[in-house]
Order: structure tokens, then sequence, then C-alpha cells
């Protein structure tokens, strides 16, 4: 911005650095526990694993408030713009790779390692569905919490870091850091 100091090229090459490796974590993280619910722990009973898949094995009761059960989503968050049309899952991998692509722009400029894990959880998970949605037109969920018959909607690992990315990206802006001199 206008009037601040650019922080020198060693360090925003090393918050570059520490954004992608947290996002490649968060995807590897993802896609691993994907694989063993689809694998392993919940497969498809009727065929290969997806969203077509017409018998599902039932969900797993965890504890007295967790479950693991299998969904598919179609649209972005509880279903959102989940529309039939066969476009809508390119339409949304596009959304999420511009998106992934302005916060890469911002993790290139920052100098706070704060700031880079906090994008990197976000881009890390934006990636973790859109692999989804090349393999599965739909992105597996599969993690049900509920308390006296109220089920959150379910989501998966790079829901989770996207949610955690943004939060910490917001209080961190809401909460700024004091001037150093």
């Amino acid at each position: 911005m206008i009037g601040e100091a650019v922080a020198p090229a060693e360090i925003r090459r090393r918050m570059l650095g520490l954004g992608f490796a947290i996002a490649a974590l968060v995807m590897l993280a993802d896609q691993l526990s994907k694989w063993w619910v689809l694998a392993s722990a919940l497969p498809c009973l009727s065929g290969p694993p997806g969203p077509w898949c017409a018998v599902q094995a039932p969900p797993i009761e965890v504890t007295s408030f967790f479950n693991l059960v299998m969904a598919w989503n179609r649209g972005v968050s509880f279903g959102l713009f989940s529309h039939e049309a066969e476009f809508m899952p390119y339409v949304l991998i596009g959304v999420a790779l511009a998106i992934s692509a302005v916060l890469v722009l911002w993790l290139r400029r920052t100098d706070r390692a704060f700031q880079a894990a906090s994008i990197g959880l976000v881009i890390g998970g934006a990636l973790g569905n859109v692999i989804d949605r090349l393999r599965f037109g739909a992105v597996a969920d599969f993690l049900d919490f509920h308390l006296s018959g109220w089920h959150w909607p379910a989501f998966n690992v790079a829901d989770s870091a996207i949610v955690v990315g943004v939060a910490l990206i917001v209080a961190d802006g809401l909460f700024p850091r004091p001037a150093t001199r």
C-alpha cells in the first residue's frame, strides 16, 4: 500500500514457501482422508465411488455427537448453487481457481508468517475441493456433527481449512499487530 515499506525479497520468498507448504499439506490431508472414507470407511456398495453411487455404506456412529456419513455436495456451502446443470462444476472450479490466484498474489506480498499460514489454509482447502470436482463433479463431504437432533451440514478437511483460514485472516485484520518502532 502507499506509504508502507515493502518487505525484503528473501522474507517474501520464505512466506510464499510457508504458504505453499501449508496449502500442499492441507490438500494432501484432504485427499488422503477422502480416499480413506471412499475406499474403506464408507465405500460405495454398488460400484465405483462417486456421487453416482446407488447404494452407499450406512453412516458410522463414532460418538454420540459425531458420525461419518457420505454426502456429495454439487454446490458450495450448504449446497448453494447445486444446480444439476452439467457446466456448474466447471463454474465452481473456475471461481475457486480465481480466488486461489488472488490469494497467491496476496501471499507473494506478505511478510508475516501468520498471514502466510492463513492464506495457505484457504488455498489448500479450495484446491482440495477443486480436485474432487474434477474427479467426481461434486465434493465428498463426510464429517457429520450433531446435537439433540440438529445436524451441521456434512463437511470435509478442505472445508475446515477454508473456514479456519478465513477466520484467521479476518481476526488478523480486526486485531492489527502493534506498531513497531
